[in-house]
């Protein structure tokens, strides 16, 4: 690893891929979110091969889940995202999809979290806005956080950037990163190599790389 005045400065999935400076983020594998996503069963395989290396390497293992609140606390932005990921024109005909404790709000059955591994809930976009995350990841001295999970073009890209900008190095794994659509999702991942402070990889690297002795 490239360092300069005595500071490591990580480039390659290598370098980032140590477990005691790494975590892994699941982001919304969810019934409800899942369900939704064209070729779902292909991206939750590959989060449960990648969640099972993290596992055996001891990497630390966060989830999230997005949570909707009840339409008596919801105000305009919470109204507007309803609205637009429901296709209405009338904040009326708003449901809350995912209400804690909807069947719609878990993780799916065969990612189920540890004991041992934390879950987040939240209400907008980026994995750390409202979360204890940061909070979690700088207690424990992790500089790379590795994610996966759904959706590429609509949350995990502004984790990435949010990540980026509190100097912790995000770790795409792109296959294991579903998409609702395609050519957005391309484009993010575009966009995050363009500005080259994300690593972009895929389970097979990302795995390899972890069952390498140390």
């Amino acid at each position: 690893m490239k360092q300069a005045f005595g500071i490591p400065v990580p480039q390659t999935l290598e370098d980032v891929c140590d477990p005691s400076r790494l975590a892994l983020l699941v982001y919304d594998m969810q019934v409800g979110i899942v369900s939704q996503l064209k070729g779902s069963g292909a991206v939750s395989a590959r989060v449960a091969q990648v969640l099972v290396s993290a596992r055996n390497a001891g990497v630390r293992t966060f989830f999230t889940r997005h949570m909707s609140l009840p339409l008596e606390l919801m105000g305009a932005f919470q109204y507007r995202m309803a609205m637009a990921w429901q296709r209405l024109d009338d904040p009326a005909k708003v449901q809350p999809w995912f209400l804690r404790d909807s069947p719609g709000f878990a993780i799916v059955p065969e990612l189920t979290p540890r004991p041992s591994e934390a879950i987040f809930d939240k209400l907008a976009m980026s994995a750390f806005e409202g979360t204890p995350l940061e909070m979690a990841l700088r207690d424990c001295g992790i500089t790379a956080v590795a994610i996966v999970g759904i959706a590429t073009e609509i949350g995990i890209e502004p984790t990435a950037r949010h990540a980026a900008d509190l100097g912790i190095i995000p770790v795409i794994i792109a296959d294991a990163c579903g998409a609702g659509h395609e050519e957005a999702a391309q484009r993010s991942l575009e966009s995050l190599k363009f500005a080259g402070d994300a690593i972009i990889t895929d389970t097979d690297a990302f795995c390899g790389v972890l069952k390498r002795p140390k």
